[in-house]
């Protein structure tokens, strides 16, 4: 099998995996440089860096890689006995580089109003695959949103269905009002989406998170919520908010976005609403 078809193949799926490549070796190490393994999401590889002790200690390091989604470099030394092991003359250090391999990553808008219209344009701007969702034809259409990848014209709770939604997507949820932004939070926090976000009022989250676990839904399905979204810049306008709210993502895709005030708020709510249920 081509290692490079397959890390297509895995980037068209959707799915994760990293690359480790040599990028440096002194002495005996087992494999030259630029040799290259690529390890999936399941534990599987295609290739190698030498074998034993070290392909060891670098599939390791590819799992922690594809869980983290940030890049890590290995330096390994071979001593003498591990030398021998490995029916090699002496010794060697070799330094490998391993990256993560992911899909680009998914901004499924659900709501084409004016907000998501704004969000569409940022999140296409900034690198995004833009998905967009609403149940009006009228208002989900190539002529509002000439830059999106897909349109989806659904009822937001069948919605998501009719597009990917992975570890690598980004929900965003701005409807046009509170029973819908509850339908579509509904959809959302039971899909495998990295982020959810939903927007308005911290009451009217209180409402929407109280009724959905009243009606059934286990806490751990709000464990990616965030709400309000957005970054705290004081945003008014659908420009601003937009700008607020992809400065959010690309912290979270960066790495760079520790568990928030936000998240805790939503941590509290969840766990105040199933204590007095």
């Amino acid at each position: 099998m081509d290692l490079y078809r397959e890390i297509v193949r895995i980037r068209e799926a959707g799915e994760r995996a990293a690359l480790a490549t040599i990028v440096r070796r002194v002495g005996s190490a087992p494999r030259k440089d630029s040799a290259k393994m690529l390890v999936r999401q399941d534990g599987s590889f295609l290739g190698s860096v030498g074998g034993g002790c070290v392909e060891a200690e670098v599939w390791q390091a590819a799992r922690e890689v594809i869980e983290t989604g940030q890049p890590s470099l290995i330096r390994h030394e071979l001593k003498e006995e591990d030398a021998e092991n490995e029916g090699l003359i002496c010794g060697g250090v070799v330094e490998v580089f391993v990256e993560p391999i992911l899909s680009d990553p998914r901004l499924i808008i659900l709501g084409a109003g004016h907000l998501g219209q704004a969000i569409a344009r940022i999140g296409k701007m900034v690198g995004f695959h833009v998905a967009v969702v609403d149940d009006r034809e009228a208002f989900a259409n190539r002529e509002r949103f000439p830059d999106a990848d897909e349109i989806v014209v659904a009822p937001f709770e069948r919605a998501l269905g009719r597009t990917r939604v992975d570890s690598n997507s980004f929900v965003v949820i701005v409807t046009r009002g509170h029973s819908h932004d509850r339908t579509a939070t509904e959809a959302a926090v039971a899909a495998d989406a990295r982020y959810v976000g939903l927007v308005g009022s911290r009451r009217k989250i209180k409402i929407i998170v109280e009724s959905l676990l009243q009606s059934g839904h286990p806490p751990e399905r709000f464990r990616n919520l965030y709400a309000p979204i957005g970054l705290p810049v004081g945003a008014e306008t659908p420009e601003e908010i937009a700008v607020a709210v992809i400065g959010e993502l690309i912290a979270l895709r960066k790495g760079e976005h520790q568990r928030s005030e936000k998240q805790e708020f939503i941590h509290r709510l969840v766990r105040a609403t199933v204590e007095t249920a």
